[in-house]
């Protein structure tokens, strides 16, 4: 779907006429908006505290289990104890998994949710900039672009007041 609505701004900008002179491109990094705007860094702050406990979980998880790992490459270690530590190291490694992957879906779910104010907040000001300086045509993604086309700073910019 993305390589058919490239292929039709690309074509669409090969169809226009030589002489169009006046025609007006840009284009933004999304990405960099993401990384870069003073919006997106108090998100990614906020989201780390909101985060933190149980990130701080996850390495006290990890801890215990390099120290399960070293008792059991001991080899003065009884049967019993051996088997209560691999199953305490077995049980552990799930725990660790399932937290995990649950992390990482909640922190990508919040992480969207939040975000979606910045996208829009950002198409609003790219339109804004688009019909104040009188652009044709702003692109959002791209292969290649030339960087006296690329219209991020002022984006950022423009979201940063």
């Amino acid at each position: 779907m993305k390589a058919l609505k490239w292929w039709l701004a690309v074509l669409s900008v090969a169809a226009l006429p030589v002489h169009a002179a006046d025609f007006k491109l840009g284009f933004i990094n999304i990405e960099r908006i993401y990384r870069e705007a003073g919006v997106s860094v108090a998100i990614y702050k906020k989201l780390d505290k909101e985060f933190s406990s149980r990130r701080e979980e996850l390495k006290k998880m990890e801890t215990r289990a390099k120290d399960l790992e070293s008792m059991l490459a001991k080899n003065s270690l009884s049967p019993d104890d051996r088997k209560r530590f691999e199953r305490e190291y077995a049980g552990l490694d799930r725990d660790y998994r399932a937290k995990s992957r649950e992390l990482a879906e909640d922190y990508n779910q919040r992480r969207n949710e939040e975000f979606a104010g910045v996208t829009e907040r950002a198409n609003r000001a790219v339109k804004e900039i688009a019909q104040r300086e009188n652009y044709d045509l702003i692109l959002q993604e791209a292969v290649y672009i030339n960087p006296r086309f690329d219209l991020t700073p002022q984006v950022l910019k423009e979201l940063d007041k």
